[in-house]
């Protein structure tokens, strides 16, 4: 929400520097965690009651967009934390042929937004990331979107917990042989 929206509904959703910069310390965390494989780690900052989504951005004809009709979103992840931990487990195993060699990654955030929401100690994080993935000599693949984070505060080492993330990739086709990397 724009300032001059939020001085027009009386809803000032901006947070104080310091909590901008510990919010973007935590995700820069996070990032660095799954950038090492150090994915049970990563695992330890979800919330239990985590929502986990990615989907595609669907090319809509000029028609459908002007009437403001939003089609159908293709959905490749719907995860709780239960399923999140089924596939850090798969990937531990060395059994996860799509992860034979396993991917380099590199998790860059940027342009990161925080605001307060209507829940105490919970705060919305939006981002633009991109996602670096080498394997192999030859194969590399860019992943481009948005991310819609909402972290809370928590009693742990890193002071808080995801505990939603919607992803949206600009590509409304992947051309990468399997999605086996976390975001």
């Amino acid at each position: 929400m724009s300032e001059v929206a939020q001085r027009a509904t009386g809803k000032d959703t901006r947070v104080a520097l310091e909590l901008h910069h510990d919010i973007e310390q935590f995700l820069f965390h996070e990032a660095a965690l799954l950038d090492e494989w150090r994915f049970r780690d990563w695992i330890d900052l979800l919330a239990e009651d985590i929502h986990y989504t990615m989907r595609t951005t669907v090319n809509a004809q000029t028609r459908d967009r002007r009437r403001g009709v939003q089609p159908p979103t293709t959905w490749i992840f719907n995860d709780t934390r239960f399923q999140l931990e089924r596939r850090v487990a798969r990937l531990e195993t060395g059994m996860a042929w799509a992860e034979e060699p396993p991917s380099r990654t590199r998790h860059c955030v940027s342009n990161l937004r925080v605001a307060a929401t209507d829940t105490p100690g919970e705060f919305e994080a939006r981002v633009n990331y991109i996602l670096y993935r080498s394997q192999k000599e030859r194969d590399e693949t860019f992943y481009v979107g948005c991310r819609l984070d909402r972290v809370r505060r928590a009693d742990t080492a890193a002071g808080w917990q995801l505990c939603h993330r919607e992803i949206t990739l600009d590509q409304a086709v992947l051309s990468s042989h399997n999605l086996s990397v976390l975001f």
